[in-house]
């Protein structure tokens, strides 16, 4: 990838426009697969009852997985924060609409999809249509992996705001809107009290540590290619990857499984990893395939729960040994990437990307 470099009058050569950043598009793909990495981690785990002595083999190969997925969230949240703040900001609140819309769509539309999947395997959440009224204000069942679309929509409307009021326009309605999100729990609490019916609790709401890990992320990922570029400072990188890792599985093990997203052991294992992967170079012959990779991550974030949850009882055994072991997870989660991937892949050729992700 080109970097800036010095003008003839010495000044630093501003940034070409519509430059892609493809070690953005590398971070964002391995995150989606991180997801994946981590569900089908827990497949593993709820098999031996989180307890080494129903399967250590099993015990110890989910341990491992899922400490080392734990980043992905807190990368999702990095990217988001450095395109609002830095990549790709709002022009306007007509564009923030669209890009809310691009998200919310595909996320009401899954939502249906796995409460008729739930209810076709008769898993018994609970009644469909309580569990739909329930998703309306922010419940994740039986689509637990949505959690994170109703903390990313608030953090990426809250970032756009201060952004819009930062270059002078009055985004009305997008204000609005984020008040609305800030004072919805007190007032729907007050309301069911007032009804005497009972409101399911209203989850839109993003964390301190989300709002941290975006805009921790648009400072990094901002960063001049001087500040990063070398191969033996990505190396460093690196290793201090492996050693969070490390620290991720010794707290999860010891502490509490699974490890709290804000905990400083992920921060670390997030932040060592983006700083080596920050604006690396990726050969021109890839590039191509990396974008469309990257354009198919949130519908394959969205759809492989379908596929994971299909194959997970085919090819995990809480009696595997160490090769079963971790050969049931590596296969449960190659092949829950090739589906989900090449399923969003197909409905994005057939111009389903609006509805689907």
């Amino acid at each position: 990838m080109p970097t800036p470099g010095p003008t003839g009058t010495g000044a630093p050569a501003p940034r070409p426009r519509g430059e892609h950043r493809y070690d953005i598009d590398l971070v964002r793909v391995l995150a989606s697969v991180g997801v994946i990495v981590c569900h089908a981690a827990g497949e593993l785990m709820k098999a031996v009852d989180r307890t080494p002595s129903q399967g250590g083999p099993v015990y110890w190969t989910a341990l491992a997985g899922d400490a080392l997925s734990r980043c992905a969230v807190p990368l999702f949240f990095a990217i988001a924060g450095w395109v609002v703040l830095g990549g790709a900001p709002p022009r306007d609140g007509g564009q923030l609409r669209g890009r809310l819309t691009r998200i919310v769509v595909p996320m009401a539309v899954w939502t249906a999809v796995y409460l008729l999947w739930d209810r076709a395997r008769d898993a018994g959440t609970g009644p469909t249509r309580k569990l739909a009224w329930e998703a309306l204000f922010g419940s994740v069942r039986p689509a637990f992996h949505l959690w994170y679309l109703y903390a990313y929509v608030p953090v990426i409307l809250l970032l756009s705001v201060a952004v819009l009021v930062r270059n002078g326009k009055r985004p009305w309605g997008a204000g609005a809107a984020l008040l609305g999100l800030a004072l919805a729990p007190p007032l729907l609490g007050d309301l069911g009290r007032l009804l005497g019916v009972r409101v399911p609790p209203f989850a839109w709401q993003p964390g301190v540590y989300q709002i941290v890990y975006a805009v921790a992320g648009a400072v990094l990922l901002s960063l001049p290619g001087s500040a990063v570029a070398g191969r033996r400072r990505r190396l460093l990188w690196l290793a201090g990857g492996l050693c969070a890792w490390a620290a991720v599985a010794v707290y999860e093990h010891r502490v509490h499984f699974p490890s709290p997203y804000a905990s400083v052991v992920v921060a670390l294992l997030a932040g060592t990893l983006l700083m080596g992967l920050n604006r690396i170079g990726v050969p021109e012959r890839f590039r191509p395939l990396l974008g469309r990779l990257a354009g198919a991550s949130f519908g394959a974030y969205l759809v492989h729960l379908l596929f994971l949850e299909a194959l997970a009882p085919r090819l995990v055994s809480a009696d595997a040994g160490p090769p079963a072991a971790v050969g049931g997870l590596l296969g449960l989660t190659l092949a829950t990437v090739v589906l989900s991937f090449a399923a969003a892949l197909l409905w994005t050729r057939l111009r389903l990307g609006r509805w689907l992700g």
